[in-house]
This record gives structure tokens, C-alpha cells and sequence, in this order.
């Protein structure tokens, strides 16, 4: 190994012990999920100190749809980019893993800088629900594959689980438990929303939660008030952005100046 390599890897393991020292329930990470190098720069601009990507955002940069629709080379590359573009951590959102193997998707995603990755709990393809158990292997072989990667493990008992809500939330503290024993950092019950659902899964998962941000969750005070140590917005500022874009795109067909819209 050259003295540059050693220096790249003493550097990711820095950040990457940045990165897991930054989840601490009631002061949670907030993360504004980028999309591209520019987007990234924006956030860190902006005085965020952690730099995380959201699939939903960067698959439509790159021509695809959400759901491992692109491949694996073209995101990792990527996340190569932004994490080129930043000097604070990257975290990447990673699917369920593009189909790669633990040891190649650890030693893919090292090479690209970032020093984190989401990993979700359901057939991005499909939508159904991985078993808990083999869920709990991959992420276990993740961990076991060496570099330190800090793993923030997607729940998606509530985006396409089944049963009443008291049997989703059971069901998503089940997942978080079994996945933070099998090496998981941070636990991501995607689409938990009311304050009595996130204060039982605080409560009740024993590890740090991640909660998605959006219209009707809690504001960011409220969430840190529950005892949350991590904030996404996943795919919400892209889709704001190109909404925006929209907005202009159609003055500019009216004969208007896209700035007066603005």
C-alpha cells in the first residue's frame, strides 16, 4: 500500500468516526440528501457537516428510476463524485445493495470516499419485504466486510409492510432490533410520521433512528424533542428543485421572464 493509499484510509476511518459520533439522539444529524457535485458544495456551503445522498434523487440525474433501475457502476460513480467534490463525510443511499456482495458492494463503495451507506429492507424492484432474518445476514456480512462503514439500516415495515398500525410499528421495532445486532448504526423506519409512533420506536428499538422529513412529520425541534439522532429529507429538495425548474420552464413557454415567476 503506497503512503497515499494509507493516508485515503486513515482519512475515511476519520470520517467515517465522524460521521457515527454525529447520531445523537435529541441533537440529530440533519441531512438535506443531495444529488450531484453542485448540490452536495450547496449543502456543506450551507454549514451541514455531512454530506448524504438520496437514490430517488440521483437515479432521475442519471436518466434512471428509482428502484436499482440504474446501475450499479453509474451510482457508484456517483457518489464518487460528490464525495470528490466535499471534504466532510459522505453517506450514500445505496438501495439494497444493486445486487452486489457484501464484500464487492463494501470494497465498491470504499473506493468511491463515502463512508456510509442506507440499506433497505424490501425488493427495491418489488416493494415486498425481505425476511427479517436474511436482512439481518446481509447487513451482518456488510459489517463484516471490514472498512468501518457507518450502516444506516432502512425499516419499510411502514412503507410496504402489512397489518394494522400497531402491527407495522411492531414489526419495524423487531427489524431495528435484529439490525442493529447485526452491526447496524442507525436504524430507518422510513415513513414513521406521528409523534407517538416515533417516540415508541425511540423508546422502544434501543439504537439510534433515523426519521424522513417531510409534509406533516414533525418539525425538526419536535423530533429532536422525541429523541431522534438523524434527519432526512431523501428525494424532497430534488423534487422542490425541479418543481421550481417547471414553474420557470413554463414562464419562459408564456413569453415571461422565468425570474418574475421565480
Amino acid at each position: 500500500m503506497t503512503a497515499q493509499e494509507i493516508a485515503t484510509e486513515r482519512d475515511n476511518a476519520a470520517k467515517a468516526d465522524t460521521l457515527r459520533a454525529l447520531h445523537v439522539p435529541g441533537r440529530p444529524l440533519v441531512l438535506p440528501n443531495v444529488w450531484d457535485a453542485a448540490s452536495a458544495r450547496a449543502v456543506t456551503a450551507a454549514g451541514f457537516p455531512v454530506v448524504a445522498t438520496g437514490s430517488a434523487a440521483v437515479a432521475p440525474v442519471l436518466g434512471y428510476d428509482d428502484g436499482e433501475a440504474a446501475p450499479a457502476g453509474e451510482v457508484l460513480a456517483q457518489v464518487a463524485r460528490i464525495a470528490r467534490a466535499v471534504t466532510v463525510p459522505v453517506t450514500a443511499d445505496m438501495e439494497r445493495g444493486y445486487g452486489l456482495a457484501p464484500a464487492e458492494f463494501v470494497e465498491r463503495l470504499a473506493a468511491t470516499g463515502a463512508v456510509g451507506a442506507n440499506l433497505e429492507d424490501s425488493d427495491p424492484r418489488t416493494g415486498a419485504m425481505v425476511d427479517v432474518d436474511e436482512q439481518a445476514a446481509f447487513i451482518a456480512a456488510v459489517r463484516e466486510a471490514g472498512t468501518g462503514l457507518v450502516i444506516n439500516a432502512r425499516v419499510d415495515s411502514f412503507a410496504h409492510g402489512t397489518g394494522t398500525p400497531d402491527e407495522r410499528l411492531a414489526d419495524a421495532v423487531a427489524r431495528g432490533r435484529a439490525y442493529l445486532r447485526a452491526g447496524a448504526d442507525c436504524v430507518y423506519p422510513i415513513l414513521a410520521s406521528d409523534p407517538g409512533t416515533i417516540r415508541a420506536l425511540v423508546a422502544e428499538i434501543g439504537g439510534p433512528v433515523n426519521v424522513l422529513f417531510r409534509p406533516g412529520v414533525p418539525s425538526i425541534a419536535e423530533l429532536a424533542a422525541l429523541g431522534v439522532a438523524r434527519v432526512s429529507f431523501g428525494h424532497g429538495l430534488h423534487a422542490a428543485t425541479q418543481r421550481y425548474l417547471a414553474t420557470m420552464l413554463t414562464a419562459i413557454s408564456e413569453g415571461h421572464s422565468p425570474y418574475d415567476a421565480a
